[in-house]
């Protein structure tokens, strides 16, 4: 299980800026949610997704800093707490990445393979590591090459809904045209841990100085909206507008 952070603003901005204290707020889940950190920022006039990851807790990391706080108009940030039985590894560290295509996942599927083979060849012949949330990244570009960006991303949430084992297929995806985040759980598969924390699975999102920024629960989001389970929040990065879409 993982925590997710990400943004689309107007202008180049900042997780520091737009947040101030209340992003070491945020940060602190790094210490249960320890298993790696990673973060990805994509330009909306870029072709190339950046990213940088580390197997260790973004708490105790000595680059955290200075990846956050580099200007950029879109960026997703990851803090995991790995799926019992899979390994911590850089490669199995999100953000996964592809051209102009960043991606972040919270929860999971089984068996952890479950996906696979719903994935074409192209796209598995490129996985790293070896974890449900890639293989989910993976079957996402299957179904973005046949039906495009938006259209893909809803039918393979669909199909995720209807027919496949998960406890939460909560995510963010963002190219240089938009920027979406998932809400896709099932309340009693909160992991034991969590149980007290009815909210764990929860997405939340603000607009803030020209900026939409979504984040998972666990820390102080006054003011937030809630992301509805089996919705779709869809931020054009041309303009910052947003709408939600049920799945």
């Amino acid at each position: 299980m993982c925590r997710l952070l990400g943004f689309s603003s107007k202008n180049s901005s900042s997780l520091p800026q737009l947040l101030g204290q209340d992003l070491d707020n945020f940060i602190a889940l790094s210490q249960i949610h320890c298993d790696g950190w990673g973060y990805a920022h994509v330009e909306h006039s870029s072709h190339h997704a950046e990213k940088f990851r580390e197997p260790i807790p973004a708490i105790n990391s000595t680059h955290l800093t200075e990846q956050i706080s580099a200007p950029t108009d879109g960026a997703l940030l990851h803090f995991r707490w790995a799926s019992k039985g899979l390994d911590v590894k850089e490669s199995n560290t999100h953000p996964f990445t592809y051209k102009d295509i960043t991606f972040i996942h919270n929860g999971s599927f089984k068996p952890f393979d479950v996906l696979k083979p719903f994935i074409s060849d192209e796209y598995l012949a490129r996985a790293e590591g070896d974890t449900d949330s890639e293989l989910y990244f993976l079957f996402l570009l299957t179904e973005i090459k046949k039906h495009g960006f938006l259209p893909g991303i809803k039918s393979a949430l669909s199909f995720i809904k209807n027919n496949i084992d998960h406890s939460s297929a909560n995510m963010m995806i963002m190219n240089k045209d938009f920027f979406v985040t998932a809400a896709r759980y099932n309340q009693d598969r909160i992991p034991d841990l969590f149980k007290k924390d009815v909210d764990y699975y929860e997405l939340r999102y603000k607009d803030v100085d020209g900026a939409v920024l979504v984040a998972s629960s666990g820390w102080n989001q006054e003011g937030w909206t809630m992301l509805k389970n089996d919705s779709l929040l869809i931020v054009d990065r041309s303009d910052q507008s947003h709408s939600t879409l049920s799945i």
